[in-house]
């Protein structure tokens, strides 16, 4: 039994991963899932609440990410506020439009629409869209790095 709940956790684990480019899949939810499933399903030693802290701060710290990298890029180069909306429709929508390609081209489409029929300027429309791209790459690679930190620090803290 205990390997199959090791099989789980590690399953968990690369599905929080799927869930950076399949934003239906909630990686964070999934993440925790891995330590709550070894928390309360095995007979280890418990986690400390070091762990438990930094984990809950991190993942705070992650899901802010995609609300400040989105607003900060297309802000940052003179995008509307619906411009900023439509990014995070782009990217649902993009996830069922042949993945993983949809979630980035979909989204730069949408922003790109938006911005030029707001602004009728396709050169500030384009720069809009690479800015929504910009911050699709950056919080996913935030992300990336905190979901592995946290994945690592779940593996020390019950090897040691």
């Amino acid at each position: 039994m205990t390997t199959l709940i090791w099989i789980l956790i590690i399953a968990l684990f690369l599905l929080s991963f799927i869930g950076l480019i399949f934003p239906l899949v909630p990686s964070v939810l999934v993440l925790w899932g891995g330590f709550l499933l070894y928390a309360f399903a095995l007979d280890g030693e418990p986690l400390s609440l070091w762990f438990w802290i930094g984990a809950a701060l991190l993942t705070i710290v992650m899901l802010v990410a995609d609300l400040i990298a989105g607003q900060y890029f297309v802000k940052k180069y003179g995008g509307s506020k619906w411009g900023e909306r439509m990014a995070a429709v782009g990217v649902i929508v993009g996830s069922f439009v042949y993945p993983p390609f949809g979630i980035i081209l979909v989204p730069f489409a949408l922003v790109f629409v938006t911005e030029l029929l707001s602004s009728k300027d396709t050169k500030h429309a384009g720069l809009v869209a690479v800015a929504s791209f910009l911050a699709f790459l950056s919080s996913t690679l935030a992300k990336f790095i905190i979901q592995l930190l946290l994945i690592i620090w779940f593996t020390l803290e019950v090897m040691i």
